[in-house]
């Protein structure tokens, strides 16, 4: 794979995880707001998003598993990164919720 291949897939990877991201921080507003029924529809929102995020994310780990080489670049390495700390914050957010919850 060419550098310009790598970094359409870390395109892909920072525009799942950041829309996932957004989701999930709507869903602490309107827990803090009590709105229940929006917050468990952008939580699933959210979960599909990384779900496709970690399927691009898949799509290179295997290429480059079955001998394809991939030139990395700076987009590849924001991409794992951008992932990486949405889905901490889904941890962490997923934890927030469920003290919200039983207040």
């Amino acid at each position: 794979m060419d550098k310009e291949q790598v970094a359409n897939i870390g395109f892909e990877i920072v525009a799942y995880s950041g829309d996932a991201r957004t989701k999930l921080l709507l869903a602490l507003k309107d827990a803090k707001a009590g709105k229940f029924d929006e917050v468990d529809a952008l939580v699933e929102e959210a979960k599909g998003l990384l779900n496709d995020a970690h399927k691009s994310q898949f799509d290179l780990l295997s290429r480059e598993a079955k001998g394809e080489s991939a030139e990395l670049g700076f987009i590849m390495v924001h991409a794992q990164d951008h992932l990486m700390t949405t889905m901490l914050l889904a941890d962490i957010i997923n934890t927030l919720l469920d003290i919200y919850r039983t207040r």
